[in-house]
């Protein structure tokens, strides 16, 4: 009966803590961003502030993601030392309560939390995520995202004798829409024989229809026209497994994804990384809350050494960064998602707990 009530007591404070954070860590992000996107943006004819209010919020969810492992290294700071401070954790030892059971709570409000970020932030950044770049392509009237040209995306298509390349400077809808399109068709000896560069090209059944078209051909004027039709045998669903960015993908919408990429013979394994670094985020946020345990645990009645916390802050930072590596490691196949998404965070959660055992029990 005492350990459920301590650990009620323990989660509440968890839980308000972290509820703090959340609002600090919002308002912040809000306040960047909001004017980084106002810098960015102000120039377009489509500018306004309640654009930018509204384009912002859309971003929120997205930015909030990638921030939440950190908010909960520092919960589990602050909320344990706070409670050393007041000499609760001593008195809760002094009850006969092992580490293990009073850190009970705190491991399972982290992850409550990540499951919460996965299943119910995930899904809301990803749809924000495109709004966003659909209304800031609108904005700039020539796509949502500006690529250098080695990132530019490059599809090839055989259909009907023709061989073309299409390329685009930025991509919408799930890469159904190519904004600031190339199209560089070659004859059967490989040789260039015209080149078309459209404002967009849109994917539709059997064809891309492309608007604003300049076409030129080697040794001739190049033409103008309003619309041009190039047929095609590309499927929008293979279109969409290809160009689509991992993070524009909910996470309930990612298995299936994965299931058409590999029936289209594309590579799912961004997709794949996706998938399992969000299936083992709620992991994540337990293997930072050991962290901040094993530097928040010893008593200090009034200050808590500082060489310590700050090393449990770039601890938590360290495996951050060898997470975010590794994820990129396996959305480029270097790795398996599997082990780039877990092993960091199997490796992370053994040596907290390790060393909180070395501590706490010698």
């Amino acid at each position: 009966m005492l350990i459920l009530t301590l650990g009620r007591y323990f989660l509440r404070r968890y839980l308000v803590t972290m509820f703090w954070f959340f609002i600090g860590v919002i308002a912040i992000i809000y306040l960047v961003d909001f004017s980084e996107t106002t810098g960015r943006l102000a120039g377009f004819a489509s500018y306004s502030l309640i654009g930018v209010l509204y384009l912002t919020a859309l971003r929120l969810p997205l930015i909030l993601q990638q921030t939440i492992p950190f908010i909960t290294l520092f919960v589990g700071m602050t909320t344990l030392i706070t409670l050393n401070r007041k000499s609760e954790l001593v008195v809760a030892r002094a009850a006969g309560i092992s580490v293990w059971q009073f850190m009970a709570p705190f491991l399972a409000g982290a992850l409550a939390v990540g499951l919460a970020a996965t299943l119910l932030i995930n899904p809301l950044a990803a749809w924000g995520q495109r709004q966003a770049l659909s209304i800031e392509s609108a904005w700039r009237g020539e796509g949502s995202v500006q690529k250098s040209s080695s990132a530019i995306p490059w599809l090839r298509q055989i259909s009907g004798g023709n061989d073309v390349i299409l390329g685009a400077k930025s991509i919408l809808e799930d890469g159904t829409l190519l904004v600031e399109a190339v199209l560089i068709h070659f004859d059967s000896n490989g040789r260039i024989i015209l080149r078309q560069d459209a404002k967009s090209a849109k994917l539709k059944d059997g064809y891309w229809l492309l608007n604003d078209v300049t076409e030129t051909r080697p040794g001739e004027v190049p033409t103008r026209l309003a619309t041009a039709k190039v047929g095609t045998n590309l499927k929008q669903e293979f279109v969409q497994e290809r160009l689509a960015q991992p993070e524009t993908v909910a996470f309930y919408d990612l298995s299936r994804k994965i299931a058409v990429a590999k029936s289209f013979g594309v590579s799912p394994k961004a997709l794949e990384t996706q998938f399992h670094s969000l299936l083992s985020l709620p992991f994540l946020l337990v293997a930072m809350t050991l962290i901040a345990a094993t530097v928040s645990l010893k008593f200090s009645r009034f200050n808590q050494s500082r060489s310590v916390i700050l090393g449990g802050i770039l601890s938590g930072f360290v495996l951050y960064v060898v997470t975010v590596l590794v994820k990129a490691f396996g959305s480029s196949g270097v790795v398996p998602p599997f082990v780039a998404a877990w092993v960091p965070v199997v490796v992370a959660m053994s040596l907290g707990a390790t060393i909180l055992l070395h501590q706490e029990d010698g």
